[in-house]
């Protein structure tokens, strides 16, 4: 069996890689601020690069400073990441902004237990901030390097199992040099998603092919281990695309925790049967019958939600007041925030033929 080498020799493969392949002109390399590194991680999460980059752009355009951010509206912020998806991401930075100008004197603590501490912030992400951005020395361990060091050690089972979670920790850390760190972090990230990918990795052009024990042992793609299959639950709603004797759609803030917390988007019911007594208890009143208008399906990591959006016109009752607060009425143009990314494919095919 092929052995793995030296940690040192291991460092040396990476960083030759680096300085020739390594990606090194991403928006978030450029003038290289623990903000701005801090942003980047986030957007990664569970996101790819190329989606990345124009939502990158248009947030760092809006919010250049963690100051800026911090005194921003949370509608502006959910606004601005609208269509990334994982929107407690977003509430989270909205969060950190504000506590690091309360507590870390408006930026981002450079001490990483301090910075493990902040909402939305875990050990892989504040160790690639304060290594990226810093230069700091911490190991890290996002998706893309758990399936580097699983597949180079041939480590069996899934990532997600505390005991295979810890010993990857163990290698991340025996292997992470003390100096240029940031490079070393950003090539293994590089690696994850350049080379050693999930289904298909290019093992021959790899710089750590030569001692990949898994690639020794015929199938790398085995490593990491996969996740146990469940399952996949299928919930379903009726959403409701009201419209006014105006022509305007009406939208409601959801909660701000739950899926799409803090958005906004249409009212829900849980069958057509409730429409009635959703819209006396909003003040309104029905002036046809609803009508499916729309149907299809949204898919979550964790299940499958069935959409049949329910059209009606409909009017104030008298003397009814509408909680503005949580509803508004719209007729196209800027939305007064964020907005779920089904929301918005139901206001891309409806508005037209509703308004």
């Amino acid at each position: 069996m092929t052995k793995a080498v030296s940690a040192e020799l291991f460092s040396q493969h990476v960083l030759q890689w680096f300085e020739e392949h390594g990606r090194k002109h991403l928006p978030w390399q450029q003038n290289k601020t623990p903000y701005r590194v801090w942003v980047s991680e986030i957007m990664l999460q569970q996101t790819q690069v190329a989606t990345v980059i124009p939502y990158y752009e248009k947030f760092m355009q809006r919010f250049p400073s963690l100051h800026e951010l911090a005194d921003a509206p949370e509608d502006d912020v959910l606004a601005h990441w609208s269509g990334l998806g994982y929107y407690a991401r977003a509430r989270n930075l909205h969060k950190c902004a504000k506590l690091a100008v309360e507590h870390h004197g408006g930026d981002l603590p450079h001490n990483i237990d301090e910075l493990i501490a902040l909402p939305g912030i875990g050990r892989s992400t504040a160790g690639a901030i304060l290594s990226l951005s810093l230069g700091q020395s911490h190991p890290i361990l996002d998706g893309n390097v758990k399936r580097v060091l699983a597949r180079y050690h041939a480590v069996d089972g899934w990532p997600g199992k505390t005991d295979v979670l810890n010993r990857l920790w163990s290698i991340s850390e025996k292997l992470t040099p003390e100096k240029s760190t940031a490079d070393f972090n950003q090539a293994m990230m590089d690696l994850g998603a350049t080379l050693c990918t999930r289904s298909r990795p290019d093992c021959a052009r790899c710089p750590l092919a030569e001692n990949c024990q898994g690639l020794a042992s015929g199938e790398p793609t085995q490593y990491p281990g996969k996740k146990p299959k469940k399952v996949t639950p299928v919930k379903s709603t009726v959403m409701l695309a009201l419209t006014n004797e105006e022509g305007e759609l009406l939208l409601e803030r959801r909660p701000p925790s739950g899926i799409w917390g803090g958005l906004w988007s249409l009212p829900e019911v849980d069958d057509v049967g409730a429409v009635n007594e959703w819209l006396s208890a909003a003040g309104l009143k029905a002036l046809d019958e609803p009508h499916s208008a729309l149907r299809f399906r949204h898919t979550f990591s964790h299940y499958h939600l069935d959409i049949d959006v329910q059209a009606l016109n409909v009017t104030l009752f008298d003397a009814a007041v509408m909680e503005r607060c949580a509803r508004v009425w719209y007729n196209s143009g800027e939305l007064p925030g964020g907005v779920a990314a089904p929301v918005t494919k139901i206001l891309n095919n409806l508005v037209g033929e509703l308004l």
